[in-house]
């Protein structure tokens, strides 16, 4: 019986080559850098733009003041509520399969693709009708809806890092405990959120930053009253209406130094590898 024939190795003349990946790593870098240099440069121009006795004077008025003592009130207290609801959510969500699950999903998504002013407009609606309009005086346009608005946007981002975080640890862990006799919500505690804590502490910074950097909410559900609801967006919006751009620059530099280390923090020790 006749063997089939083996193909003949290529001579040394015609071996195949792979190209270089220059060129592709090249295209890369300047697409992705532009974009990089773009932020950087926005910052540089801030910088430059802004001397130090401009922040200093910034820093030095009773407005500023409080505006930043209620930004970082408002943001922690957000940031905890937003903890509280992705945890369960993001968990949910990862581990279980339901009818209507994929429209749960969806309407998690609104607050993330709808613009921040619409927000804020429908929670003002919203606080029109009962129950909510029985508390209405005490929330809009108080400090209470300066974390609401906050929090209905930044827990969003806190839903989708815990459920990306849930769904990085292997369903074993918790059947093994179960198996040695733990019941579900033992396995969570004992076994998953030890697990999961880079993923709270990103989802924790994460709402942080977002609750930072909200201005178009609390606009409109808060207003920008000085020294009841102002915050640091609302203080570079009011020094805006006011010509003052150096104040204005000069708390918008603030913001962009306590949002870089809050995501640099993250970076360093939340947003890990389960296996890190």
């Amino acid at each position: 019986m006749a063997s089939n024939p083996q193909p003949n190795p290529p001579s040394s003349g015609g071996a195949f080559r792979a190209r270089s990946d220059t060129p592709f790593i090249l295209g890369l870098c300047l697409l992705g850098g532009a974009y990089v240099l773009m932020i950087v440069l926005m910052i540089a121009a801030d910088v430059a733009f802004t001397d130090k006795e401009s922040i200093m004077a910034a820093l030095a008025t009773p407005e500023i003041q409080y505006s930043i003592k209620l930004s970082l009130i408002s943001c922690t207290i957000s940031t905890l509520l937003s903890v509280w609801v992705a945890v369960p959510i993001g968990y949910l969500m990862s581990r279980f399969e339901f009818r209507g699950k994929s429209l749960i999903d969806a309407i998690l998504d609104i607050p993330i693709v709808l613009p921040p002013l619409v927000i804020g407009i429908s929670l003002l609606i919203l606080f029109n009708y009962p129950p909510f309009r029985w508390v209405s005086d005490q929330v809009v346009f108080e400090v209470p809806a300066v974390i609401l608005a906050q929090f209905m946007v930044a827990c969003a981002f806190a839903v989708r890092t815990m459920r990306v975080t849930f769904d990085q640890i292997p369903h074993r862990f918790e059947d093994v405990a179960m198996t040695l006799g733990c019941s579900r919500s033992q396995a969570f505690w004992k076994v998953i959120i030890p697990q999961a804590k880079h993923g709270v502490l990103a989802a924790a910074t994460l709402a942080w930053a977002r609750s930072l950097g909200e201005f178009g909410p609390i606009l409109v559900f808060a207003g920008s009253t000085r020294m009841r609801t102002e915050v640091l967006p609302t203080s570079v919006y009011l020094e805006m209406q006011a010509g003052n751009t150096k104040g204005m620059l000069a708390v918008a530099l603030i913001m962009i130094a306590a949002a870089t280390l809050v995501l640099i923090a993250a970076r360093l020790f939340g947003m890990k590898r389960l296996n890190a």
